[in-house]
């Protein structure tokens, strides 16, 4: 892993030498970047290494200040904070955008999609960037997509190999319509909570469980309050990293170009690094005592088919051409 994350980031710098002539007349100016994830975490990773680029193209100019671990908030404080211009930049999960432009809510439609690659493609394609233009009118500028991963149902109580193991469980969600719809569906008890309230709800016995990507599970020690870890990968994750519009209204065309440049380049590095920790998550879980099993793939085929009349409903309420590229772009990477 250590290793990885050193060749990525000196392949990375070698591209912005050079660069820094750019910025010699830009005022130095310091980024404030929030997020809810550990210093250990892949999130985190991405941030450092968006900062060191940014910092070798600007000439030291533009400076990040990393504040990991909610330290500025939950995701939707951390997102006023950005639409008042009092934050810079963050690194949210997309799912924390539904309350303002509702056909995010797309990107959570569950078991869309089955492997990075396919993810990648939706994300980094038309739907995407549909998406992300619909930000700056909100008050923020998307750089684009970050790992985060599939996300998979931990809780105390029993091991889920098929829908009907969620009935009855009290499962913290992010809050939004479409997951906790999504767990209604199962019969489950879906609890919307933000992140930093997790642990102690899960100490306390007051949810079962909870749903993320494994690199998170570990980072957050979730495996000291929770036993069973299972495979529904029902969800792909991303993180989306924002930028104050009021903030990135200020900045000169040169600024923005290095801006831009350093998120796409870092989105490589931190894809990679991200998918390398979960991999290497399953087994350190395992090892901190949680018990893993995996879906069978009928399982998880029946459940798509469960939740299909939620997606169709939720579908019905979002922008007609949103859509219609959606399933466009599903049927184009899926065949």
């Amino acid at each position: 892993m250590k290793t990885l994350i050193r060749s990525l980031a000196v392949a990375g710098l070698a591209m912005v030498v050079g660069t820094a002539a750019q910025a010699q007349d830009a005022p130095e100016r310091t980024i404030r970047f929030g997020h809810l994830n550990n210093a250990d975490h892949p999130v985190s990773f991405g941030v450092k290494r968006f900062a060191e680029l940014l910092a070798a193209k600007s000439g030291g100019k533009l400076k990040v200040q990393e504040y990991p671990a909610s330290q500025l908030g939950n995701e939707l404080q951390q997102q006023s904070a950005l639409q008042g211009g009092i934050q810079q930049m963050s690194a949210p999960a997309t799912t924390s955008l539904a309350g303002i432009v509702k056909e995010f809510g797309l990107v959570d439609f569950p078991f869309a999609v089955s492997t990075f690659a396919q993810a990648d493609r939706l994300l980094d394609g038309p739907l995407g960037q549909t998406l992300l233009a619909k930000l700056p009118e909100k008050g923020l500028v998307a750089l684009g997509y970050w790992d985060l991963g599939f996300r998979n149902v931990t809780n105390s109580r029993r091991p889920i190999t098929k829908a009907e193991d969620l009935d009855g469980l009290k499962i913290r969600v992010i809050p939004n319509p479409v997951f906790l719809e999504t767990f209604r569906t199962f019969k489950a008890n879906p609890v919307p909570m933000p992140f930093a309230e997790l642990y102690g709800a899960l100490e306390a016995k007051a949810v079962d469980g909870q749903e993320n990507p494994y690199a998170v599970i570990l980072s957050n020690k979730l495996f000291e309050v929770q036993k069973f870890v299972s495979a529904t990968n029902h969800v792909y994750a991303a993180n989306i990293v924002l930028v104050s519009k009021k903030f990135w209204d200020q900045l000169s065309p040169a600024e923005q170009k290095m801006m831009h440049e350093a998120a796409d380049e870092s989105r490589t590095y931190q894809r990679q690094v991200s998918r390398a920790a979960a991999q290497k998550a399953v087994g350190e879980l395992q090892a901190k005592g949680m018990q893993f099993n995996e879906l069978a793939a009928l399982e998880v085929a029946r459940m798509r088919q469960l939740v299909k009349p939620v997606l169709e409903r939720f579908a019905a309420s979002y922008d007609p051409a949103t859509v219609k590229l959606y399933n466009d772009e599903l049927a184009r990477i899926l065949k």
